[in-house]
């Protein structure tokens, strides 16, 4: 499986992979085959994954038919608790039927070493297509060293930023479809927001933005897994 490991600003060019995004998208992207990536100042960035295609188009239908009902009796909201998201309406879910619970255990499985204790219930965030997520950490209170969601919908651009040096920042293309993992120092040393549609580029490219659903997966913090 490909890894997707991105644009850093100001750094050289890498080898563009192939994609679904289109051609154009396709030449945006830039590959490593490693959970680290370069920030602008060539400094590593470790903890920041990207797995493309990790769930097929059957797959994301099987789990948009699952949650469609929920989040259609929802409306969008734009104030967020902590001001962190515009445009979006969320769920959490314990159970879900057999044949998505093999994807989450698949989640579970890739992002999450043996023995983890992790959150039973899944967040599901429905990101409208003029919604966004501002540059953020997640509070330690909910959750512990790591993140991992699967992209459904649409396509977007995460950016990272060093909350101790805000000029390196990193750029992550994930593509519809995509798991993406976020632990440790890409977890607590860099803010993560996803861009509005009009701010989505990738090395030049625009990716445009819909709405998006991430169904999110994480461990609890060392506080509450005691």
């Amino acid at each position: 499986m490909r890894f997707w490991f991105l644009r850093c600003l100001n750094t050289p060019c890498f080898t563009a992979l192939p994609c679904k995004l289109g051609e154009a998208a396709a030449r945006a992207a830039r590959s490593f085959t490693s959970t680290q990536t370069a920030n602008r100042r060539g400094i590593a960035v470790s903890g920041a994954e990207i797995r493309e295609d990790f769930i097929s188009e059957e797959e994301e239908r099987a789990l948009l038919e699952e949650l469609e009902p929920v989040l259609k009796r929802k409306r969008y909201e734009y104030d967020h608790w902590d001001d962190a998201i515009h445009g979006y309406r969320e769920t959490e879910r314990s159970q879900w039927n057999e044949k998505n619970s093999r994807v989450l255990q698949r989640v579970r499985d890739v992002a999450f070493p043996p023995g983890v204790k992790q959150l039973h219930l899944v967040h599901v965030l429905d990101l409208h297509r003029k919604g966004y997520i501002k540059a953020h950490v997640d509070s330690v209170k909910f959750c512990g060293s790591t993140i991992a969601g699967i992209c459904l919908l649409s396509s977007s651009v995460m950016r990272l930023i060093s909350k101790k040096i805000p000029t390196d920042v990193v750029d992550l293309l994930l593509p519809r479809r995509c798991l993406y993992i976020l632990r440790d120092e890409a977890r607590y040393s860099y803010t993560h927001e996803i861009l509005k549609d009009e701010e989505s580029y990738f090395n030049g490219v625009k990716i445009n933005r819909d709405r998006r659903i991430s169904v999110i997966c994480r461990n609890l913090s060392e506080d509450n897994a005691e």
